[in-house]
């Protein structure tokens, strides 16, 4: 059968070329998988034509084993009445209808044999379907993980890891002397300031002083 030749080579080619032209494989598997369908629908147009074509034979055969029983029965009551012409004229049609049955016979076997064949190829179809199916799901999933991914290393592609070390220590130096001055601040107003008596006061403040310690 065309139809079961072509998914064949469809299901079973090497695909590589056609995925390497497409942007999105995924868009391959959807097109396969429209055409499997579209080919199961011929398929089972084929397997109703073929299902008419085997009733139409059972229904010749029927017949005309029924017409050569018939005309045999006819045969012999002739025969027993002694009307031999009549007994060969229903015998004649009893060889014709035989012949006849014969022949449909062999065609009806043929028939089956053929539907059988077809049965098998849309069975291999069906579950090359339903294959492309899961293969779609998974390859759908494996697509746009490795999309993401290269998303991101496509938005990361200039950036280099010796910049950005150098970045990281530059700014550690500013932090560095950024704590250092602080450090400095805070000891430079410890000491910025210290109390001290006035030279031109020295001899009063001493005598102030000595009031005091002979008072005490």
């Amino acid at each position: 059968m065309g139809v079961l030749k072509r998914m064949k080579r469809i299901v079973t080619a090497d695909l590589h070329d056609a995925v390497d032209k497409m942007e999105n494989p995924i868009s391959l598997l959807k097109q396969y998988i429209r055409e499997v369908e579209e080919q199961l629908e011929k398929g089972k147009q084929a397997m109703a034509q073929q299902y008419a074509v085997e009733q139409k034979y059972s229904l010749l055969i029927a017949s005309e084993q029924e017409t050569a029983e018939k005309r045999n029965r006819q045969a012999e009551l002739a025969v027993s009445k002694g009307e031999e012409d009549i007994a060969k004229l229903a015998l004649q049609e009893k060889i014709v209808s035989e012949r006849k049955l014969s022949v449909y016979v062999q065609q009806y076997e043929m028939i089956q044999e053929k539907t059988n064949e077809l049965a098998g190829q849309l069975e291999w179809l069906h579950q090359q379907y339903e294959e492309l199916k899961l293969k779609k799901n998974e390859l759908a999933a494996r697509y746009q993980a490795a999309a993401a991914i290269r998303n991101i290393q496509e938005s990361t592609v200039s950036f280099k890891a010796e910049q950005a070390l150098s970045g990281f220590a530059r700014m550690e130096e500013k932090v560095l002397e950024q704590e250092s001055y602080i450090k400095a601040g805070r000891l430079l107003s410890a000491n910025a300031y210290k109390p001290s008596v006035s030279p031109y006061l020295a001899d009063e403040v001493e005598l102030e002083l000595e009031k005091l310690k002979t008072k005490g």
